[in-house]
């Protein structure tokens, strides 16, 4: 996400701030049985090259080494980590990788790539577990600006926040919308002390059995493939939004063009986790579509805005399901935002749907 200078910033900040008269401060699980899931290395400048899925019972989980937390909640069953974590773009500047679910009826994808930008701002996450006896899948882009920092931690402590909320298999949509709140208030606090005001969005689709819940915040996107259509499940959040707009100023701030739509005149969208300085203006209350999963629903892409930018909607989800492998979808969509031109890190996952496999 490109940002203007800190410099600039502190100054028009402290401008709207006092004219508003604030200042607020693998083995994977599939079925009741489980495959191993390894981890490959793939030399040269991708890194490493994804998850194989092999025989045998394990929780797949993007994030670093276990903490006992969530078994802790008492929602989530016990299970084993992943030998390998799934690697983030930030050491090759380029990760990629896939697995397909034991009964074949769902594959994913994954590739993130620094692209043109000096630093790697992108994270993301992808876990796969059981509830109680209910098969969960979760996807999550997260697009940093500012600074990594915000978007590192959502990809720590989102899902994890999430898989402990007491409503979380009886009111997912309540569950989603007040984790993504809660976790915005810790990151504040954990960065109190810090002298950076940096932010991420947030662009998630967790599945509990049919069920898809897709919650965004900010300007990476949700676009499935429905009967062969192209439907965003997300609008971006950007401050010249009428509905966004008033909100804003409802709430005392101002929205400003310089180069582009900015709220106070320094971050050019709406919502996002973070941005102490500009609260309550910027709020992390996603917006929450659910679609039920059966025949029509072939493919979902989930990315940051590197991809959006220069890739159509219509585009991306027709390349998500035409690919045989979820994980060559995903590839193809980042060297093709990065070939058009992409000046931003593009981080993609494409989950596809196959409703003609017998399980």
């Amino acid at each position: 996400m490109v940002c203007i200078g800190s410099l600039l910033r502190a100054l028009v900040l402290r401008a709207a701030a006092a004219s508003a008269g604030r200042r607020r401060g693998p083995r994977v699980l599939c079925g009741g049985r489980a495959a191993d899931v390894r981890v490959t290395p793939r030399h040269g400048r991708h890194g490493w090259r994804g998850l194989r899925a092999v025989a045998g019972r394990m929780m797949l989980d993007s994030s670093d080494p276990a903490s006992p937390a969530a078994a802790e909640a008492g929602q989530v069953q016990p299970q084993r980590r992943a030998a390998g974590a799934v690697p983030q773009a930030h050491d090759g500047g380029y990760a990629s990788g896939g697995w397909e679910r034991e009964d074949g009826k769902l594959s994913c994808g994954y590739s993130s790539f620094r692209g043109k930008r000096a630093t790697m701002e992108d994270f993301f996450d992808v876990k796969l577990t059981e509830i109680d006896g209910q098969a969960v899948s979760l996807f999550g882009v997260f697009d940093g600006h500012g600074g990594s920092r915000a978007a590192e931690y959502l990809k720590e402590h989102l899902f994890e926040n999430l898989l402990k909320h007491p409503e979380f298999l009886t009111d997912t949509k309540l569950a989603i919308s007040e984790t993504y709140q809660k976790t915005d208030t810790d990151f504040l606090e954990s960065e109190a002390s810090a002298f950076r005001d940096d932010g991420s969005t947030a662009s998630t689709a967790v599945l509990v059995g049919d069920h898809l819940y897709v919650a965004n915040v900010g300007d990476s996107r949700a676009v499935i493939s429905k009967a062969g259509k192209a439907m965003a499940l997300s609008e971006d959040h950007k401050p010249n939004r009428i509905d966004e707009r008033k909100r804003i100023e409802n709430a005392g701030g101002i929205v400003i063009w310089a180069g582009t739509w900015r709220v106070g005149g320094v971050l050019a969208m709406s919502r996002a986790f973070g941005n102490r300085l500009l609260k309550p203006y910027v709020v992390a209350e996603p917006e929450i579509q659910e679609e039920q999963v059966n025949g029509e629903l072939e493919c979902l892409v989930l990315a940051s805005d590197g991809l959006w930018d220069v890739v159509e909607n219509e585009e991306a989800v027709s390349l998500g399901k035409s690919e045989d492998a979820a994980e060559s979808a995903a590839r193809k969509l980042t060297e093709i935002a990065y070939s058009r031109g992409s000046a931003d890190n593009i981080t993609c996952i494409v989950v596809q749907f196959h409703h003609d496999k017998t399980g």
